[in-house]
């Protein structure tokens, strides 16, 4: 392995638990001081690590690495392992950014507890990159808990009364999850006596030799249905609007941006690129439940009143974009899929902090009692019309590649019918939104918001930096498809169909 990729990945793990160690030794009154910096640090050479290891694998030719923390990796036959390729690199520069906006944006919400903050974060972001760097179903159901037990507490993180509600909501579906997700890999095991994404994979990919399918089809059912819940799919979707708008702001950055969508849309991803690849009926229900979830979703976010749930209802449809390009069983779906995950955490981390910033300086996020911002909040309103334009899916933005290649796929697989369907709910997306910035920014002039300015230089730079993100990777983005596509980076990979 080349020294400056074993830099890269260690700095994946490695890092956040030596921040953890470093802050808690010194005294906790100077750590207090300096922990979001700390933490904006680590999340940038996180964000640089991943783009670093992306060159890297394209300059050597090579589909993934594989490699250990703190153990030796090839001392016992079947021990458990971390890899890198393409898809995890993605998911931990998504990460990194998601955790930069939040930790960039949390002092005017944190204040005094900003240890307290970083300290939960860096444990967060170990159990976000453990998902996305294990190769095993068990590994993968720690880090997943590791996870959803941190966002319980950073959801009540102030005690209040909506945090406690969303939190305790979470708290008891994601059980219900993690029971599902149990029960799952324990009747995969039994059948195929292994949980690497690997081994299962060859076992499955012969069904003549299993000796109980049957039992290997309901153990699918219950890891699909736990991973659904931790997604937010309709019909399992009820936690999620609670706990996205009793989050504090810099939480909810965090929770809507990145952390549900690692939690149950990366290991749908996974699972369906490297498991159940011969599968068509649960990936027939699964297709059926997205798309389902793709027009609730869009629905019941025009009715909404609170930014925060508008956002969460638009986080249910918007995954259900991406189990749709999952599901379909194609090159195109997947390349979809992988680059809808990125866009969405990119515009939907990018609305939140808009959120907060309005927050934080008009008191409210209900949007009946907002209007005319645009004036005095310029950054906010322009950041905000780029994110919603890239999740409506309109060119040039990233979001509207990512849209048209599930599409696309979607009549390959499916034919016109769902195809149409997709299209047209991104019409709905395009209503919610326009209404969200009509009230907020373009709406009648508040006469009671006529002290407000914008939010401070840290939510300009910010909401700067992820709208030029968003802009630049999505007139960029043809140019990244002919570069992936001429090393074979996502054939050769990931797809097994």
């Amino acid at each position: 392995m080349p020294a400056s990729f074993a830099t890269s990945i260690y700095a994946f793990m490695g890092l956040p638990l030596v921040v953890i160690l470093g802050l808690n030794i010194i005294r906790k009154k100077p750590a207090g001081k300096i922990a979001l910096t700390v933490g904006c640090t680590v999340s940038a050479i996180q964000i640089f690590s991943a783009l670093i290891g992306i060159v890297l694998l394209l300059q050597y030719n090579k589909t993934s690495i594989s490699f250990s923390q703190f153990w030796d990796m090839k001392a016992v036959e079947g021990a458990s392992f971390f890899s890198v390729d393409v898809l995890s690199l993605t998911a931990l520069f998504a990460i990194g950014l998601s955790a930069f906006a939040a930790f960039n944006t949390a002092k005017p919400a944190v204040k005094d507890k900003a240890l307290n903050f970083t300290n939960l974060v860096m444990v967060l972001l170990l159990g976000m990159n453990g998902i996305a760097l294990v190769t095993d179903l068990f590994s993968l159901f720690v880090f997943m808990e590791i996870t959803a037990v941190v966002s319980f507490v950073l959801i009540s993180f102030f005690r209040t009364d909506t945090g406690i509600e969303g939190s305790f909501k979470y708290l008891v579906l994601d059980s219900i999850a993690a029971a599902f997700i149990l029960l799952g890999t324990a009747f995969i095991f039994i059948t195929t006596k292994s949980l690497q994404y690997a081994t299962v994979s060859q076992v499955l990919s012969d069904w003549d030799a299993i000796a109980n399918p049957t039992l290997v089809i309901i153990g699918c059912v219950f890891l699909i249905a736990g991973l659904a819940v931790k997604a937010g799919l309709v019909p399992f979707h009820g936690w999620l609007p609670d706990a996205y708008q009793g989050a504090p702001a810099p939480v909810a950055v965090l929770l809507g941006g990145i952390v549900t969508k690692m939690a149950g849309v990366y290991a749908i991803i996974r699972i369906f690129s490297q498991i159940i690849t011969n599968m068509p009926i649960i990936s027939t229900c699964l297709m059926v439940f997205a798309l389902i979830s793709v027009i609730f979703g869009s629905v019941a976010a025009i009715n909404q009143q609170d930014m925060k749930r508008i956002l969460a209802y638009s986080s249910i449809s918007q995954t259900g974009y991406i189990i749709i390009g999952v599901t379909c069983g194609n090159v195109i779906g997947f390349i979809g899929a992988v680059l809808h995950f990125f866009n969405h955490v990119l515009f939907k981390t990018t609305l939140f902090v808009d959120c907060s910033a309005v927050q934080q300086q008009a008191g409210t996020t209900d949007i009946t009692k907002l209007g005319g911002l645009q004036k005095q909040m310029p950054f906010t309103s322009i950041s905000s019309m780029l994110a919603f334009l890239s999740a409506a899916g309109i060119p040039p933005l990233s979001g509207f590649w990512s849209k048209l290649l599930i599409i696309i796929a979607a009549w390959q697989a499916f034919g016109i019918g769902i195809a149409s369907i997709a299209l047209l709910a991104s019409l709905l997306t395009a209503a919610y939104f326009l209404r969200l910035q009509r009230n907020v920014f373009f709406g009648p002039y508040n006469n009671e918001l006529a002290d407000i300015k914008e939010a401070g230089g840290c939510f300009k730079f910010t909401e700067t930096m992820l709208s030029a993100v968003t802009v630049i990777f999505g007139i960029g983005f043809p140019v990244l498809l002919l570069i992936l596509q001429a090393n074979g980076v996502f054939l050769d990979a990931y797809f097994r169909w």
